[in-house]
């Protein structure tokens, strides 16, 4: 296959959530979730995302049914050996995830952005919100090795 379609590939899946994880916090049932989320730009990087999962009882005992709290925490390493693809360079970064935490509200993002200068990978984990921003996020980078990075343009 040629390379370049082979990055293109990468580029038109959308990156897939696997559960790794699930810890109880309390007695209503509570968890705190860890995914695995392949780059699907990057291959060679995987993000491990912790979040707050509510139960049922958690939902009815507290009112509010559709929506999750917007923690969470990320975690980037190296996997094997790290080929970008074509990924997007500037300030604004590239969504490499997304689930929703609310019915329609909120959800929460998972967002490349490549530091060229560093040749650092960093991806911001945050909440996106329709109504009002969230300060909570999570940061993780992955160093590029000499050769990694995309060529200067």
């Amino acid at each position: 296959m040629k390379p370049w379609i082979a990055a293109l590939l990468l580029t038109a899946v959308p990156a897939s959530a696997e559960i790794v994880g699930k810890v109880g916090v309390d007695w209503v049932g509570n968890d705190i979730i860890v995914e695995a989320i392949a780059d699907p730009g990057v291959q060679g990087v995987t993000c491990h995302l912790a979040y707050f999962d509510r139960s049922v009882i958690d939902r009815l005992s507290q009112g509010n049914w559709f929506e999750d709290p917007s923690n969470s925490a990320i975690e980037c390493s190296r996997t094997g050996p790290v080929r970008l693809g074509d990924i997007r360079r500037g300030p604004k970064g590239e969504e490499v995830f997304s689930a929703s935490r609310s019915l329609i509200f909120k959800s929460l993002r998972v967002k490349r952005i490549y530091d060229e200068q560093n040749q650092v990978l960093v991806y911001l984990a945050h909440a996106d919100q329709v109504k009002e921003g969230s300060a909570k996020m999570s940061i993780s980078t992955v160093a590029l090795e000499p050769g990694e990075g995309l060529p200067a343009r």
